[in-house]
C-alpha cells in the first residue's frame, strides 16, 4: 500500500488505492468510536502514549464516507475538504483534541492559540518517530493550501516522516522532491556491487523502486544507469542498448571467476609484444558464440550460475551470439595490456578476454574494466554516489525513450487509465497527462494496447 500516497485539492481520493488497507476501531475518552487503517491507529497510540501528565491527547476524527465530509464541509469550508479531496477518506489521517487538567479542548482557535504552540512543537517532534507528519504546517498555507491546523496528522510511514520532519517540508513538497521518476546516471566505485548502489539511492530517495541496468561486478567501475519510481518500468529498453567497456588484462594468468579476484587456475611466466597483442585485435571475431561465465547470474534450470559454482557442481554452460562492435588497443606492457570496445547486450568482458587469450594461446584475466557508455548514456554525465541528493537531476522517462509523446484530456485519460484500446498513427506513443508519463501504448494491428502503465501518484 502506497503510505506516501498524496490526497488535497488536486489530487482526488481513489478509492483503488486503498483496496488492500486494514482498518480497525477507536473508542475515544469521550466515547466516540474512530475508524482508522491499522498502522496509523498504532502510530496514534504510540504518540498518546508520550503524553500521559497534564495535557493529554485523543482524537475525535479519522476515516469519513464522502457523505460524511459533505456534511462537514457544508458546516465549515475553512478547514474542511470537499468531498472525494479529504485526506479523512483514507483513514491515514486523524485530528487531534486535548484533555488539559481533565478539561477537554477541542476548539480550533483555542488549539491554534498561544497557549498551546509549545505544546504542539513538542508533539510533531514526537510524532515522526512513529510515522505521523503534521500535514498543514505553519508557514507553509501557500503549498498546502490549507491554513495551520496543529490538530491534523497523517500517518506516511517512519522513513518518509523522519525526512519531512528533518527537512521542514511537506507531504508536497516531499512528492516534488522524492516521488519523481527518472534514470540516474552513476559512476560505480570499486568495491561496490550494484546491489550497494541500488540500496544507497533507495534510501536517499525513500523509495523500493530502484533498479539498474546491466550489473557491474565489485571490481569493475563506470557508468551504472539506475531507474527510480516508474522508471523502472522501461529497464527492458534501456538494457537492450550497446555499451562500451574500458578494460585492462593481466597476461600469464586465467582464473576460476575470468578477473583477479578469482582462485588461479593456470599462471605461466610469459610476455607478449604489442605486435602479437595488435595481431590479435584485428584477428579477433566481429561476432561469435560467447560461452557465459561459471560466475554469472544466469540461470539454468532455475538456479544462478554462481550457485552451481560455489557448490562444485557441473553445468553446462549456455553460449550466447554477441556482436563485437569496435575494439581499438590503448595500452601495452610486457604484462599487461588495455584496450576499449563496444559490445552488444550480453556479453561479458571477462569471457571475451579469455577468448583472446585462446587467440594468443597464453593465460588472460581481466584486471580492471570500465564502463564508460550505455547507449546514448556517458559516463561523463555521470554523478559520483556522494553528490546524490533529492535534488539531483534526473533524465526523464520521455527522453529516455525517445518516443512520439501525447497529453492526454480528461475523459481520453479515464480511458487510457482503464487500459481501453485505442487507436493511433506511430508504432508506440508515450501518452501524458498534466505533462506526468501516464501509459506506453504499443500498436497491435489495427489497436494500440498498454504495453506499460505508470503511476501518477
Amino acid at each position: 500500500m502506497n503510505y506516501q500516497v498524496l490526497i488535497n485539492r488536486e489530487n482526488e481520493y481513489e478509492k483503488q488505492d486503498f483496496q488492500n488497507a486494514k482498518y480497525a476501531t477507536y473508542t475515544n475518552s469521550l466515547g466516540e468510536d474512530i475508524i482508522l487503517e491499522k498502522r496509523t491507529l498504532q502510530a496514534f497510540i504510540n504518540l498518546q502514549s508520550e503524553f500521559i501528565t497534564d495535557i493529554k491527547l485523543d482524537i475525535n476524527s479519522g476515516y469519513r464516507t464522502i457523505e460524511d465530509q459533505e456534511k462537514i464541509y457544508n458546516e465549515d469550508k475553512i478547514y474542511a475538504a470537499k468531498p472525494g479531496f479529504s485526506e479523512h477518506h483514507s483513514g491515514l489521517c486523524f485530528d487531534l483534541f486535548l484533555i488539559d487538567n481533565g478539561v477537554v479542548v477541542d476548539d480550533n482557535e483555542t488549539l491554534k492559540s498561544d497557549k498551546y504552540k509549545e505544546f504542539f512543537k513538542k508533539v510533531e517532534k514526537k510524532a515522526s518517530k512513529y510515522g505521523l507528519i503534521l500535514r498543514y504546517p505553519l508557514g507553509r498555507e501557500v503549498i498546502t493550501t490549507y491554513p495551520y491546523e496543529p490538530w491534523h496528522y497523517r500517518y506516511v510511514t517512519i522513513s518518509t516522516a523522519k525526512i519531512i520532519y528533518d527537512k521542514k517540508i511537506t507531504l508536497e513538497e516531499y512528492h516534488r522532491l522524492f516521488r519523481r521518476s527518472g534514470i540516474l546516471l552513476l559512476n560505480k566505485k570499486k568495491g561496490m556491487t550494484s546491489r550497494d548502489v541500488v540500496n544507497i539511492v533507495s534510501k536517499r530517495f525513500d523509495t523500493k523502486k530502484v533498479g539498474h541496468n546491466g550489473t557491474l561486478d565489485p571490481l569493475a567501475t563506470g557508468l551504472l544507469v539506475v531507474t527510480i519510481n516508474n522508471a523502472t518500468k522501461i529497464n527492458e529498453f534501456l538494457t537492450a542498448y550497446e555499451k562500451e567497456y574500458e578494460a585492462k588484462v593481466l597476461i600469464g594468468t586465467r582464473t576460476d571467476t575470468g578477473d583477479v579476484t578469482g582462485k588461479v587456475l593456470e599462471k605461466e611466466e610469459v610476455t607478449l609484444s604489442k605486435e602479437q597483442i595488435v595481431k590479435m585485435i584485428n584477428e579477433f571475431p566481429k561476432e561469435y558464440l560467447q560461452e557465459v561465465p561459471i560466475y554469472s547470474a544466469v540461470k539454468i534450470n532455475g538456479k544462478k550460475l554462481y550457485q552451481y559454482a560455489r557448490n562444485g557442481e557441473a553445468v553446462e554452460l549456455p553460449k550466447r551470439q554477441v556482436e563485437i562492435k569496435s575494439l581499438e588497443l590503448l595500452a601495452t606492457t610486457p604484462t599487461t595490456f588495455s584496450f576499449r570496445t563496444t559490445v552488444s547486450k550480453g556479453c561479458y568482458i571477462r569471457s571475451m578476454i579469455e577468448d583472446m587469450g585462446k587467440i594468443l594461446g597464453v593465460p588472460l584475466t581481466m584486471s580492471a574494466l570500465k564502463r564508460t557508455k550505455q547507449g546514448d548514456f556517458s559516463l561523463k554525465d555521470a554523478y559520483n554516489l556522494a553528490e546524490v541528493n533529492e535534488n539531483v537531476k534526473l533524465i526523464s522517462i520521455t527522453d529516455a525513450l525517445q518516443v512520439k509523446t501525447e497529453e492526454l484530456d480528461k475523459n481520453l485519460a479515464k480511458k487510457i487509465k482503464s487500459g481501453n484500446k485505442i487507436r493511433i498513427d506511430e508504432n508506440m506513443v508515450l501518452f501524458l497527462e498534466d505533462g506526468k508519463e501516464l501509459a506506453l501504448y504499443l500498436k497491435m494491428g489495427e489497436y494500440a494496447k498498454p504495453l506499460k502503465m505508470f503511476s501518477t501518484k
